[in-house]
């Protein structure tokens, strides 16, 4: 069992969770959820909360309905709503002698290395400190160019950066099913769920896309994560009273299993990024060299889009437009025009000045 072997673990909850369609909070779950944490707590094993709910419980403190919403007034709301997210936290948590932080992240904190290990180094000190970390978007300065958007894949990026062994996705259904469970009686739920591409080959992704902000697609987009992550992710009902005691006793929920992966840090880092700058396009040669574990040059480069500059992250294409890597860019996206193409020793000639002459480095790359 993934969960009781592992030392770090992340949930996810939604704010459907916490606020019901009545706009009434569910302090009764909240409750058991907390009893559930301090099991986990009283096992040693560190736990990170990824919450949404700033936004709900700002529309129910000040009367307003959500969908109504603007951006500029939602960052507004977020911020009047935060405070009393984190207080129903901190008085339901209190009482089974729980602490908690806040950590507030953008999209911007886990796509930058330096800002991503910052925010490391702090999970690790509240973690010695014995505190939970309650973690959310910072929808207050958010712009929808660099948002997540969902929490799906806020919790996993989390997963990645804090070494988390398991993550937990608490859902408003059981699982990922071969169909949408609420049209079609027939739909068999999936209990494990080893290789994305094989296994969800007859699922019908599209058809759920009534699940939470981002549906169940950037669920599996988590699980994708996770996977090359090394860690286990899972998708369970989480609308029952005592969510994760449920899932230990029960399992009656889906379990995504981790790849075997002997990826460094920095590797797990790059293939996480939820926001690559700009593709590149590369031929058959190219390809084969770089599943040979060798460098991108210019010369195997047919095509690119987007505007990047130096160090930022890139999607490697093959001809067909099927991802086959990623890394960081060690030319700008202009620069890259000017010598695709062209032999590496031509470099210099064409820019004018001495530059590398890896495109992205083999140790700056991760294949897909």
């Amino acid at each position: 069992m993934y969960l009781k072997n592992s030392k770090i673990i992340v949930v996810k909850i939604g704010s459907s969770l916490i606020v019901d369609k009545n706009k009434k909070i569910r302090k009764k779950w909240l409750s058991s959820f907390a009893k559930d944490i301090k099991k986990l707590k009283d096992r040693n094993q560190k736990v990170v909360i990824v919450s949404s709910g700033a936004i709900a419980l700002g529309c129910k403190k000040m009367n307003y309905n959500k969908k109504n919403i603007k951006l500029d007034q939602s960052q507004a709301i977020a911020s009047i709503g935060q405070i009393e997210l984190m207080n129903l936290f901190s008085q339901t948590f209190a009482r089974f002698k729980l602490n908690i932080s806040q950590i507030l992240l953008t999209l911007e904190d886990t796509e930058e290395r330096r800002r991503s290990l910052n925010a490391k180094r702090t999970f690790e000190n509240l973690f010695n400190l014995g505190f939970i970390p309650i973690v959310n978007e910072n929808d207050t300065i958010a712009t929808t160019e660099i948002k997540y958007g969902d929490n799906d894949r806020l919790a996993s990026r989390v997963t990645q950066i804090t070494d988390a062994d398991t993550l937990i996705l608490l859902s408003d259904v059981d699982g990922l099913y071969t169909r949408n469970p609420k049209i079609f009686k027939d739909a068999k739920l999936l209990k494990k769920v080893k290789d994305l591409k094989k296994d969800l080959r007859n699922v019908n992704i599209k058809g759920m896309n009534e699940f939470g902000s981002g549906g169940m697609q950037t669920k599996i987009e988590a699980a994708k994560i996770c996977q090359l992550a090394g860690s286990s992710m899972v998708i369970a009902n989480g609308l029952h009273n005592n969510p994760i005691t449920k899932i230990i006793e029960q399992n009656e929920c889906t379990w995504f299993s981790p790849k075997v992966s002997k990826l460094d840090a920095r590797k797990k880092w790059i293939i996480s990024s939820i926001a690559p700058k700009g593709e590149i396009i590369i031929d058959d040669g190219a390809k084969k060299a770089l599943r040979s574990g060798k460098s991108l040059l210019a010369a195997g480069i047919k095509k690119i889009s987007g505007k990047f500059n130096k160090g930022d992250h890139i999607k490697i294409l093959d001809k067909k437009n099927a991802e086959c890597a990623r890394g960081l860019s060690s030319f700008t996206s202009d620069e890259i025009i000017k010598i695709m193409g062209h032999h590496s020793n031509q470099i210099e000639k064409l820019l004018g000045y001495v530059s590398k002459s890896e495109v992205i480095h083999k140790d700056d790359m991760v294949e897909v």
